[in-house]
């Protein structure tokens, strides 16, 4: 199977297992008061490094012990048997966009060739940024918010779970994790406050214009 630069992104360097806890991009206490060091240390040391560790133990001895963290989401994604797997396979790899997604004093407008997009394909950034804060606020349970290209144009999607929108063909550019982990404890039931502060606080544009750079450029990786 070939896997083209559609369903990857500039910050993924995960080749093969076993797999480590990535750093964050930051200090655990700089996107406060947004979001605070205590939810960052607990959503990345406990949350995100469960999954990193049970995504180890699963894989050994495997076929996929060899496998980059995105040959394994995809060999794994929509088989029933492997449900287990993909669940913590895909919330590695969410975690990890999660926290480039989000920069200390980001949020603000996009600029260049992203805020053009935008412009041309979502009606604008008023009208994006209601889509936008909309989908995190109505996913139910717990899931997140994307914005992804597909087929050359943005788009806006929530997934449930650990579902991520790489496993469907497209190119997350940015993405809002609505879980309750990940705002509980500064927000409690709040996430429509949630939302709206990571919109306009966090959101890391640089980052999302990367992926649209790299998206925007056809080639093909190294098959897998």
């Amino acid at each position: 199977m070939s896997v083209t630069s559609r369903v990857a992104a500039p910050h993924v360097t995960r080749k093969a297992p076993p797999f480590e806890l990535g750093k964050l991009p930051y200090a655990e206490d700089a996107l406060a008061p947004v979001i605070s060091a205590s939810t960052i240390g607990f959503h990345h040391g406990r949350h995100h490094a469960t999954y990193v560790k049970t995504l180890n133990d699963m894989v050994a001895g495997t076929p996929l012990a060899d496998r980059s963290l995105v040959e394994i989401i995809l060999a794994v994604a929509g088989r029933p048997d492997q449900q287990v797997l993909f669940n913590n396979a895909g919330q590695v790899w969410n975690h990890d966009f999660y926290w480039a997604s989000m920069a200390p004093k980001g949020g603000g407008l996009p600029k260049g060739k992203l805020r053009d997009k935008i412009d041309s394909d979502l009606g604008g950034f008023d009208n994006f940024k209601k889509a936008f804060t909309t989908a995190g606020n109505t996913q139910f349970g717990s899931g997140w918010a994307w914005l992804c290209l597909d087929a050359g144009k943005l788009k806006i999607v929530k997934t449930a779970n650990a579902e991520l929108p790489l496993a469907q063909g497209m190119t997350p550019l940015l993405t809002m994790d609505v879980w309750e982990h990940a705002y509980y404890l500064d927000f409690q039931n709040r996430r429509a406050d949630y939302t709206a502060a990571w919109f306009d606080k966090l959101a890391n544009w640089e980052f999302a214009a990367a992926n649209l750079d790299k998206g925007l450029t056809p080639h093909r990786s190294k098959r897998s």
